[in-house]
């Protein structure tokens, strides 16, 4: 399996990712429990690095599925997981977006938890909060990398000036977005962006979801 570094940063990646929300939620009912942690380490062996996830996939019980998948390879792999709703801890409900630093910093310490490992490779915000300034997204973020509890940065379905402002506050090390065959979307300048600002881009459902993908 090829190997990619995500932009300029060291973060090394395979060239192709595995996404794990379909796993526990939004397609259907649940998978098999061992038939799916033996699917997700197949394919560690067989090469795949890169795992995506999300506190929402569940919500809550994709990570944990994650963490215990890969426990056994956890120094051989990369999980990237996402923040940015607001989601009871007891009881799953949903309520909008929440990406408020202190949310942020109690989703990390969750995630951390779920996902039974001591850092989180690249935490995306899962999309953009309009009620929270991108600087202090990204200052909240910069703090977790600070304590070592994160290590990368990521924007998920961001635009060409989301991706500037955060940048200035915490390189972005990714950008996640729908890039599919079947849906076609005009240029926004996100691309020119991620160029200058040596970002990479990951190709979200690239052939349409629940299919294996690369980064663009």
């Amino acid at each position: 399996m090829r190997k990619r570094k995500l932009g300029s940063s060291n973060l090394e990646v395979s060239a192709l990712g595995l996404g794990c929300m379909g796993m526990s939620a939004n397609y259907g009912p649940p998978r098999n429990r061992q038939e799916v942690i033996a699917l997700i380490r197949a394919a560690v062996v067989r090469g795949l690095t890169f795992f995506d996830t999300a506190e929402s996939y569940g919500p809550f019980t994709n990570e944990e599925l994650v963490g215990e998948a890969l426990a056994p390879f956890r120094d051989q792999v990369v999980i990237a997981t996402k923040f940015g709703h607001d989601i009871d801890p007891e009881t799953g409900q949903r309520g909008g977006l929440n990406s408020r630093p202190e949310h942020i910093e109690q989703v990390a310490e969750a995630s951390l938890k779920r996902l039974k490992t001591d850092v989180i490779d690249l935490f995306y915000q899962h999309r953009v909060d309009p009620n929270v300034p991108l600087e202090d997204v990204a200052g909240a973020v910069k703090d977790r990398i600070r304590e070592g509890k994160v290590k990368h940065f990521g924007l998920s379905e961001a635009g060409a000036q989301t991706i500037r402002r955060a940048h200035a506050v915490q390189p972005v090390t990714a950008v996640q977005s729908e890039y599919s065959l079947l849906v076609a979307r005009s240029g926004s300048g996100s691309a020119s962006d991620l160029r200058r600002a040596r970002d990479r881009l990951r190709s979200l459902e690239p052939s349409r979801a629940g299919l294996p993908h690369g980064d663009g």
